[in-house]
C-alpha cells in the first residue's frame, strides 16, 4: 500500500541542507528515500492567501481549515466519540503530559493505542507537553536535556526530554505528533526568548532522531520565537529546512495584543512551505480562526469551545449566549434558530446545574 501511495504521489526532489547535524541529514534521507510521510496535503481553492485543503491522514481524511477540541485525557467532557462525529469533528487533540500521567502510555500501547482507547476513528493529534512549561511553570525546571515536573498527582519528578516525548507518543500513537518545543509566553521579554528559539531548533534534531514511527505518524515542528520578527523567521527557516510533515505557530495566544498576533501569524504562513498544513497552536476564538485562515493557516486548537460550553456559555452566529443569565429563564426560543443539531440538555437542567 506504502508503495503504492509513493507511486500515485511522488515527492519532488529535495536535497538536505549541509547546515544540518550529520545523523539528521541521515535519518531526513532515508525517509525520504522510504517516501515515509504519513500525510497528503493537497489544497483544493484560494481564495488571497486563505485555501482550502484535504489533509489525508492515516485514520481519516479531513477537510480544512478545522477546529481541533481539546480532549486533554482521552476525551471531550460531555460528548460521546459518536456525537463528535455527528457534529463534524475530524481530529481530537489529546495531552501527552497528563495522559503520560494517568493512565500512562504503556497502558495505552498495551490496549492498542489512543485510537481504541478511546473508541474514536478519525484523525488524533498529541501535543508534546511543551506548553506545560508555560500553563505548569511553578512545578517546572527546564534544562537543556528537558523539562522536569513535579507531577500534580503525587508530587514525583518527572524529567521530559524531546526523546521521551516523542517515545510516549509514538506509544500512544496519534496520526501527528508534536515536537517538544521550549515554551515561554509572548508578554516575556529579554534574552530568554531567544534561548527558547534555538533551544527548540536544537531540541527538533533530537525529536526526528527519536522518532521511530514516521511511516505511521506524522512529526511537526513548531516555530517559537515570541513576538520578534527576526527570531521567527530564523526558527522558520531552520524548521523548514528539516522538511517535516507539517509545522505549527506557537508561543502566541498568551496575552498579547491582537495586531502583534496576527502579525506574526502572517509573517510565518507566508514563510512556510506552501505544500505543507500550517497548524496555529492554542487558537479558539472564533475572529481568530477567521482572521488566521485568511492568513493562509490550516488548523487549530483551544479548550475554549468546550470549556465555555460547560459553564453555560454557547457559541452562535451572532456572538455568546449565557444561558445562566436570569433573563434566559422563561426564554424558551432554540439556542441557535439556524441549527437543526439535537440540543442535549433543556433550559431548565441548564440553570439547575
Amino acid at each position: 500500500m506504502r508503495a503504492l501511495f509513493c507511486a500515485i504521489n511522488p515527492r519532488p526532489s529535495i536535497s538536505t541542507p549541509r547546515s544540518l547535524p550529520r545523523i539528521v541529514r541521515k535519518i531526513l534521507e532515508e525517509q525520504r528515500g522510504n517516501c515515509s510521510m504519513a500525510l497528503r496535503f493537497e489544497v483544493l481553492g484560494r481564495f488571497n492567501r486563505a485555501r482550502a485543503a484535504q489533509l489525508t491522514l492515516p485514520h481519516f481524511v479531513c477537510q480544512t481549515p478545522l477546529f481541533m477540541p481539546v480532549g486533554t485525557q482521552g476525551t471531550i467532557k460531555g460528548l460521546t466519540t459518536s456525537q463528535l462525529e455527528e457534529i463534524g469533528c475530524q481530529i481530537i487533540l489529546g495531552n501527552t503530559y497528563h495522559l503520560e500521567l494517568r493512565p500512562t502510555s504503556e497502558l495505552i500501547d498495551e490496549l492498542g493505542g489512543l485510537h481504541k482507547f478511546m473508541n474514536w476513528p478519525r484523525a488524533l493529534l498529541t501535543d508534546s507537553g511543551g506548553f506545560q512549561m508555560v500553563s505548569l511553570l511553578h512545578l517546572a525546571d527546564i534544562t537543556e536535556k528537558g523539562v522536569t515536573f513535579q507531577s500534580p498527582v503525587d508530587g514525583k519528578p518527572m524529567l521530559l526530554t524531546p526523546e521521551e516525548s516523542i517515545q510516549i507518543q509514538n506509544r500512544i500513537g496519534a496520526d501527528i505528533i508534536m515536537a517538544l518545543d521550549d515554551v515561554v509566553r509572548t508578554t516575556i521579554t529579554g534574552p530568554r526568548i531567544e534561548e527558547a528559539m534555538y533551544r527548540t531548533l536544537r531540541w527538533i534534531d533530537r525529536c526526528i532522531a527519536a522518532h521511530k514511527r514516521p511511516n505511521e505518524q506524522n512529526l511537526f515542528g513548531i516555530v517559537q520565537g515570541g513576538l520578534d520578527p527576526v527570531l521567527r523567521d530564523i526558527c522558520v527557516r531552520g524548521l523548514v529546512e528539516r522538511d517535516l510533515p507539517g509545522y505549527a505557530i506557537g508561543g502566541l495566544a498568551g496575552g498579547e495584543d491582537k495586531d502583534s498576533f496576527w502579525r506574526v501569524v502572517a509573517q510565518c504562513t507566508a514563510a512556510l512551505p506552501e505544500d505543507k498544513p500550517r497548524y496555529v497552536m492554542g487558537v479558539g476564538y472564533p475572529l481568530d480562526i477567521v482572521v488566521c485562515s485568511a492568513l493562509g493557516a490550516d488548523l487549530y486548537d483551544c479548550v475554549y469551545p468546550t470549556r465555555t460550553a460547560r459553564f453555560g456559555t454557547a457559541l452562535i452566529p451572532e456572538g455568546v449566549l449565557k444561558l445562566k443569565h436570569k433573563a434566559m429563564a422563561d426564554d424558551t426560543r432554540p439556542i441557535d434558530s439556524t441549527c437543526d443539531c439535537m440540543e442535549f440538555a433543556s433550559m431548565e437542567e441548564i440553570l439547575t446545574h
